[in-house]
């Protein structure tokens, strides 16, 4: 395994020169490698100084971080409190310098899901796929539904505005993969993958409260959510197969999902974030594999994210993909996210010029090859199309269950 990020929570006028020993002390301090240092301010829509000159204020704030030894950077969400104009900025900054983060709400942790603005952010990401000639744009942004502060992996991560502290991002497919190979039963490899992750927690843990201790900032723990790497023996794709399933999407599929999800609720660690099951197509390549051959479909990462963790990552959709068909994927993991009160997110990629089913490949490395995912229907309308907000959060009834007299 190694750590994927470590992520430092703070507000925009942290001094740079602390920041920089935090970054400078991280990189050194753990037993396994450090990908990247990042950082997390609070929603932007309540520190940014204004919409006008957004580029060269994000130029400048990339600078300043990049500085003080930051490799990326989030600006938080636009929250549904936030004025929807505020979400008209991103698709000029985001990416800037190859570093700047953002995402918006679509649904908050009241339960509240916002359809008009659901449509908004659909709008943001047809717009940020046009920035880049690959579509890479969206990369560097997503839809939030119900998802709380402090998670450190990006583009979720955002601070809460209260005094600076840090967490840390696991990339720990590999673990996962490594339980199950070679277990005599289902029993073994939950036992072996809960026994390494808390035994790697443990190890982490001692070394991020030194860092605590030296920097006078508050370890919040770490989002142990098995994150992949495209080459195979880093894949929670291939982790799944390796149960027993003949490939991710065949049935079956939810069952694994829920299996290794289930192993890491019971492990016990100081958790952030998701801590769940991450299943990002493009980040994975036997996950990008199955997409590329028709076997998993957007529907299939839907109903595997109500077992796990995080949603909808990293899907090459068709470039020409509508603004209601984008709205209704989000709706989608909005009412998945209410609804069973979890945090998920939606970090949708339509490609500019590709249509379903034609080969995607982008010079990145955390991206494996694959093919454009089809989306079932054509968009939102009726009720759904006329925009309004609503929660689905499910309210419990005081009153007695019904006896069988009065149902008849």
């Amino acid at each position: 395994m190694e750590i994927r990020s470590v992520t430092l929570f703070s507000d925009p006028a942290l001094p740079c020169a602390a920041a920089h020993s935090f970054f400078e002390d991280a990189r050194q301090t753990f037993s396994v490698p450090v990908q990247s240092a990042r950082v997390a301010l609070p929603p932007f829509p309540e520190w940014w100084p204004g919409h006008e000159g957004a580029v060269a204020y994000a130029t400048a704030l990339a600078h300043h971080w990049g500085e003080a030894g930051a490799d990326y950077l989030s600006v938080g969400p636009v929250q549904l409190r936030h004025d929807e104009g505020w979400l008209a900025m991103l698709p000029e900054i985001l990416g800037v310098a190859d570093m700047i983060f953002a995402s918006a709400e679509v649904a908050d942790q009241s339960g509240r899901i916002d359809l008009s603005r659901a449509a908004a952010v659909a709008r943001v990401i047809q717009a940020a796929s046009t920035k880049q000639p690959d579509g890479f744009g969206n990369l560097y942004f997503t839809a939030l539904a119900n998802c709380p502060p402090g998670s450190p992996f990006f583009p979720v991560a955002y601070h809460d505005g209260g005094s600076p502290g840090f967490a840390l991002a696991a990339q720990a497919a590999d673990l996962a993969l490594a339980a199950v190979i070679g277990a005599a039963t289902l029993e073994e490899a939950r036992r072996r993958l809960v026994k390494t992750i808390e035994e790697e927690a443990e190890r982490l843990g001692e070394a991020a409260r030194r860092l605590e201790e030296a920097h006078a900032l508050t370890y919040r723990g770490i989002d142990f959510s098995l994150a992949p790497f495209p080459d195979p023996k880093n894949s929670l794709g291939a982790a799944l197969e390796a149960l027993g399933i003949p490939a991710v999407g065949a049935a079956g599929s939810l069952f694994a999902a829920a299996f290794v999800t289930e192993a890491i609720d019971r492990a016990r660690f100081p958790r952030c974030g998701f801590s769940g099951l991450m299943l990002p197509v493009l980040e994975d390549g036997v996950l990008a594999a199955r997409a590329a051959d028709g076997t998993l479909s957007v529907g299939d990462l839907l109903t595997y994210a109500a077992v796990c963790g995080v949603g909808l990552d990293t899907i090459p959709l068709p470039g020409a993909i509508s603004v209601e068909s984008l709205t209704a994927i989000l709706l989608d993991v909005a009412a998945l996210a209410v609804r069973l009160n979890k945090p998920l997110t939606a970090r949708l990629m339509p490609l500019p010029g590709l249509e379903t089913g034609d080969p995607v490949t982008f010079d990145f490395p955390y991206f494996a090859d694959s093919r454009v995912m089809n989306v079932a229907g054509d968009g939102l309308s009726g009720l759904l199309a006329r925009g309004a907000t609503i929660s689905l959060r499910t309210l419990r009834d005081p009153s007695p269950p019904l006896s069988a007299a009065d149902t008849g």
